[in-house]
């Protein structure tokens, strides 16, 4: 019986954000292990120096991803069960490609890839190759948000009317207005179409409102019409859309990286015929529940929650869990999924997969592609 996992990762060096918060995620469940990596290509001190420090034989300290795919694979015993992919976005198809076809399980970060038909393959390849694939979309993995699915899902609000999905953020406020500096910021690679795609803000955060709105509500979105504000620059920077839910919902969905003040402000707000339920990330082990004709009743987390929510809660309410908390949610679900694969045990419990998947990459992709085409139409609404 497989009791731990071995897992590789591509990206994310010591001085790295991201690649960081997913390490320590993994790292808190103890369910896998860091075995093999290529940390960095252009830099091979920082990527020696990122494997030596957490322990890695120099060995499987590979200079880059088709290096390591191929001698991953070539290991008959203790090969990767999963490779975590925290590369800039014009990489990942690439990458998940490789290690699917030499069935190696993927976690990677979003948006999936530049293309609906490069996100198509992909999906196409893993379920072909039995590759489970995750895409993290983080903020499904909070307490809270799952908290607040299953209270849709029992009717806790009715039918779905209209759904209020913001995501607002001040990083880039600089870059617009008469004082713009153009060769300040423009050097970060999410802001380069070559890196990023053909989005900037709708891929990095307008993509977070509708996986959460999603999968809050247990509906994707069918068609949408969106502006989207580029400020003289070649990627976006602030986006909003009309949305229609296939459960015939409607709603408005607004992203920013030039909202003064705000910083990582992703909120969902879901009204019913019922009542209504809102989630704020910034205060994320609270839920806004107002039943329809009574007072808004304040749901904390651990105190307050039950099923699922409750069986996945790590620490006592009042005792803030957070971001990495979030991140380490999905991977337990999905190294457990792992885990019953290895050990011959079918995943076929309600939760066994409660973890975004490579389809939902794929939506994200289309829901990137519509708005691109919804704005170059003149806001015209478009099928995804």
């Amino acid at each position: 019986m497989r009791t731990i996992l071995r897992y590789g990762q591509i990206g994310g060096t010591l001085n790295a954000f991201i690649g960081d918060v997913h390490r320590k995620a993994i790292s808190i469940d103890g369910q896998a292990e860091l075995v093999a990596g290529c940390f960095s290509t252009r830099n091979p001190e920082a990527n020696v120096a990122t494997g030596e420090h957490y322990g890695i034989e120099a060995g499987r300290i590979y200079r880059n991803y088709k290096e390591m795919v191929e001698a991953e694979a070539a290991r008959t015993v203790d090969r990767i069960d999963f490779v975590v992919i925290c590369t800039p976005n014009n990489t990942h198809y690439e990458i998940a490609k490789a290690f699917i076809l030499k069935g190696i399980h993927i976690v990677c970060e979003k948006p999936l890839c530049f293309t609906a038909t490069e996100a198509e393959e992909l999906c196409r390849l893993a379920k072909e190759r039995g590759v489970l694939f995750c895409v993290t979309y983080t903020y499904t993995g909070y307490n809270m948000v799952k908290q607040a699915r299953q209270m849709v899902a029992e009717g806790a609000i009715g039918k779905v009317l209209d759904v209020k999905g913001e995501y607002l953020q001040d990083w880039l406020s600089d870059e617009v207005g008469d004082d713009v500096h153009t060769d300040r910021k423009l050097s970060v690679w999410r802001m380069n179409p070559e890196s990023s795609g053909i989005t900037n803000c709708v891929g990095d955060i307008g993509t977070h409102i509708e996986e959460t709105s999603a999968y809050i509500v247990g509906s994707p979105v069918k068609r949408l019409a969106a502006v989207l504000d580029r400020f003289g620059h070649p990627l976006d920077l602030n986006a909003n859309m009309l949305v229609e839910f296939e459960n015939g919902a409607h709603g408005t969905f607004s992203c920013s990286q030039v909202a003064a003040g705000h910083y990582n402000g992703l909120s969902i707000r879901v009204f019913g015929t019922k009542g209504a339920i809102e989630w704020e990330q910034e205060h994320p082990d609270f839920l806004r529940y107002t039943p329809k004709g009574e007072p808004t009743r304040i749901l904390t987390r651990a105190a307050h929650t039950g099923g699922h929510a409750l069986e996945i809660n790590r620490i006592p309410s009042g005792h803030p869990e957070g971001l990495t908390m979030a991140f380490a949610n999905i991977y337990r679900t999905f190294t457990r999924a792992l885990l019953n694969k290895a050990n011959g045990k079918a995943n076929d419990g309600e939760w066994d997969l409660d973890f975004p998947t490579v389809e939902d990459g794929l939506r994200g992709v289309r829901f990137i592609e519509g708005c691109v085409r919804s704005d170059s139409a003149g806001s015209t609404w478009v099928e995804l």
